[in-house]
């Protein structure tokens, strides 16, 4: 595939795997399943995706998408300001903990939705008032990718009262960075496991509001890094879910995770836009080109019967079911590279 190439987008999927309440957590094979109900979590993504869907299009149908997964996330928000995240075909929240993945997740959905300028007002200020909420809970988070996902919802909300605790949440990573780092290995933790490129993604970020040098050199190494060890072969190879890659080990080739070629698409175009580093946008293009059959595999992950985006490359070959978050990682993923390709 030429990755400046210009490909098409088939959305009936992500129609098929919606209905009234939000977007299905999971499939089998082309078909919604329902025993397995909803996570905020996909429909925080889904309301992202649908944002960026509407930004380009202005299509009726998307707006229709993006109140729909709104009012998921914002019913999923308790009165004090998480997120529960499990919900049964029932509409019943199954868990009572809030994940902190989750709240990260939709602080990045929120801010993003309520700084577009293409969207309602009324869906701008619903996101103001719930981010409000939600904001005092940021300098809690524990995790590192928690951490990162607020750092995005943050920057993009651009709210003047955020932009002190985004500065506060990527001293936290920087100091993560130096406690793991060492002469062979210069990352926040010592395992790289799920959504790797978000971190030195969100470190970007955070030197783009705060022009703090460390942050930018923290993101350059963490990248640099990362990158080596996953564009192997002249293609995307993203850190397998079976095993990850702890320090001093090797990295596991499987399972390959349709996320992973999202984030890394992204991140590497935000690098590239807030460089200017030509380097990046190549690499985000072979991050996108994975979904179309670059990969250890060399088979492409898109149906072109269903619209759907398959669960990812298992040592037997592609995982045939394909979930929400495969599907909308995709979409978010060619929306970024759309203005790229010719």
């Amino acid at each position: 595939m030429n990755t400046g190439s210009k490909t098409t987008f088939n959305d009936s999927h992500i129609f098929r795997i919606t209905d009234d309440t939000g977007i299905f957590q999971h499939t089998l094979f082309d078909l919604p399943d329902l025993g397995k109900g909803y996570t905020t979590d996909d429909n925080a993504r889904a309301l992202l995706m649908a944002v960026m869907l509407y930004e380009q299009t202005l299509a009726n149908k998307y707006l229709a998408l993006i109140y729909r997964y709104l009012a998921f996330v914002l019913y999923a928000q308790t009165e004090n300001g998480l997120f529960r995240n499990f919900m049964g075909y029932n509409r019943m929240f199954i868990d009572e903990i809030p994940s902190d993945d989750c709240f990260g997740r939709c602080l990045w959905a929120l801010g993003y939705t309520a700084k577009s300028a293409k969207l309602p007002r009324g869906i701008q200020k619903a996101c103001e008032n719930a981010l409000r909420k939600a904001q005092p809970h940021s300098k809690k988070l524990v995790f590192p990718r928690s951490k990162a996902y607020a750092i995005l919802g943050l920057y993009f909300w651009q709210d003047a009262s955020a932009l002190k605790e985004l500065s506060m949440l990527a001293d936290d990573l920087a100091v993560l960075f130096k406690k793991n780092s060492d002469t062979d290995w210069h990352w926040f933790e010592g395992c790289l496991a799920y959504d790797n490129a978000l971190l030195p993604w969100s470190m970007y970020l955070a030197y783009k509001t705060t022009e703090a040098p460390e942050f930018l050199q923290i993101a350059d190494d963490s990248l640099h890094f990362l990158d080596h060890i996953v564009f192997r072969n002249g293609f995307f190879q993203p850190i397998g879910c079976k095993g990850w890659y702890p320090c001093g080990g090797k990295p596991a080739l499987y399972d390959q995770q349709p996320v992973e070629a999202s984030i890394s698409t992204l991140a590497h175009s935000y690098a590239f836009q807030i460089t200017g580093n030509a380097e990046w946008l190549e690499l985000a293009q072979k991050s996108f080109a994975w979904y179309h059959g670059e990969n250890c595999l060399g088979q492409s992950l898109l149906n072109p019967d269903t619209g759907g985006c398959y669960d990812g490359l298992t040592e037997q070959g592609v995982n045939l079911n394909q979930g929400s978050e495969s599907i909308v990682g995709y979409a978010m993923a060619h929306s970024t590279m759309l203005p790229y390709q010719k």
